[in-house]
């Protein structure tokens, strides 16, 4: 399964380097292009590559505006009167012949891409290596067993066993994260002539992909050479792919199965039906599942939809819920989210950055780990950043760089989701921001 060769020239690298030297003394307008086809002209403020957005200055009303745009909605930015293209339209034909359909914007901003095109960005992304692949260093200790045996024999062992390094030094370590993808990259080759291990590997692959960096075709790409389909857990993940790259109905088509999957609650939610989660919620318990997460994932599904009454309802069933004989430690954390969540909700009216005071803000929530320490700073009725500044977290850390993007661009708590495998990180920090921007309302 070796990759084609390919020109190593990102959008983002392009972008970088425009941005840095060609923004002193601009003096043409900046203009960003976005999948939906909308424009807008202004000034490029502040390019992030590691969280892959663009900050953007435009005049609204005579006012400067600054806007954050992630890249997996723009088309084009021009600068300096240089355009670079981040994201096909995929409004031509594929390489292959077929006519592709042009993508749409539903309301929601959302891009809408047909199954073909799906498949296309899903081809194309898997084949060609990440722009910072080459430059990744190998990085892994000798005493590595590189034949990945599950599950890994002895005690526990990070020096040893993959997984085990990868949950204790890649997963909490952001400057990592890259190595942790060469490395399973290094590992298809060791274990080439292994159909099981390369099966591990891949779907290693498509985890490392959907958690670190939310690349969405790549992680669906791995997660189909593995073989994922419906019944599985990863069906549910790649589902979510699938909704985030633009096509609802490929995402259905995997959660429409008879095995219900808890993660299957939170991605309905996710994805707008609120009704769908809460009666597959109910159904879940009807089943024998556990009560308390089926009814605090209900909850969390209501309260992404803003509709706060029903969500109180399911976090108020979450507590009425007796606790079982067997896991009541894990229970007793789950009906502690249910407090800190209806806590959080009766929070959310003093949480609009039009009432908080100028200043920053700091507050807590519970994690996976420990506590997770949000600093808000709000200025002229805005808010203006969201920091985690404290935390023990050792899995999911890009929702501690998503959720603070999406509450920035959001101006506010409410609607801020997080994908499935990031779920209790970006309520801590979802949680602690409310928290912190009651602590200034005026």
């Amino acid at each position: 399964m070796k990759s084609p060769l390919f020109v190593r020239c990102s959008p983002g690298l392009l972008l970088l380097v425009a941005f840095t030297l060609l923004r002193p003394g601009a003096a043409f307008a900046d203009v960003i292009e976005f999948l939906s086809g909308a424009k807008v002209e202004g000034k490029v403020v502040k390019i992030d590559k590691q969280a892959k957005t663009v900050e953007f200055e435009a005049q609204l009303g005579g006012r400067a505006v600054n806007r954050t745009y992630t890249y997996d909605k723009i088309h084009a930015v021009t600068m300096n009167n240089k355009r670079y293209v981040l994201n096909p339209r995929l409004d031509g034909a594929s390489k292959g012949g077929a006519k592709l359909t042009s993508s749409t914007s539903t309301d929601s901003g959302m891009v809408r891409r047909s199954k073909a095109e799906i498949d296309a960005i899903i081809d194309q992304a898997g084949r060609t290596p990440p722009d910072w692949y080459d430059a990744t260093e190998l990085n892994y200790p000798d005493t590595l067993d590189l034949s990945f045996p599950e599950p890994a024999p002895g005690g526990w062992n990070n020096q040893k066993n993959v997984g085990q390094f990868v949950w204790d030094i890649i997963n909490p370590n952001a400057s990592r994260w890259r190595e942790g993808v060469r490395l399973m990259h290094h590992l298809l080759k060791v274990n080439q002539d292994n159909p099981v291990v390369r099966t591990r590997v891949m779907r290693s692959l498509g985890d490392m992909y959907f958690r670190f960096f939310q690349d969405y075709a790549r992680a669906a790409y791995w997660w189909r050479q593995a073989g994922v389909k419906a019944g599985v857990p990863d069906s549910v993940h790649l589902a979510e792919c699938y909704w985030r790259l633009g096509n609802s109905q490929m995402a259905m088509e995997l959660l429409n199965q008879r095995t219900i999957y808890l993660g299957m609650i939170k991605l309905w939610g996710d994805m707008g039906d609120t009704r769908k989660a809460t009666d597959l919620a109910e159904n879940y318990v009807r089943l024998g599942g556990s009560p308390h997460d089926a009814y605090l994932l209900a909850a969390e599904a209501c309260r992404t939809a803003g509709q706060l009454e029903p969500a109180i309802r399911y976090y108020q069933k979450v507590l009425d819920t007796p606790l079982p004989e067997k896991q009541k430690e894990r229970v007793e954390r789950v009906r502690n989210r249910a407090v800190v969540n209806l806590e959080a909700i009766r929070l959310f009216e003093l949480t609009d950055p039009k009432k908080v005071v100028n200043g920053s803000y700091r507050a807590e929530s519970m994690g996976y780990e420990g506590p997770v320490e949000v600093e808000v700073r709000v200025q002229d009725g805005r808010i203006e950043n969201v920091e985690v500044t404290r935390h023990k977290e050792k899995q999911y850390y890009s929702a501690l760089n998503d959720i603070p993007r999406q509450i920035i661009e959001k101006q506010g708590v409410k609607g801020v989701d997080a994908t499935s495998k990031a779920t209790i990180t970006a309520e801590a920090i979802v949680n602690a921001a409310a928290k912190a921007l009651a602590k200034g309302a005026k």
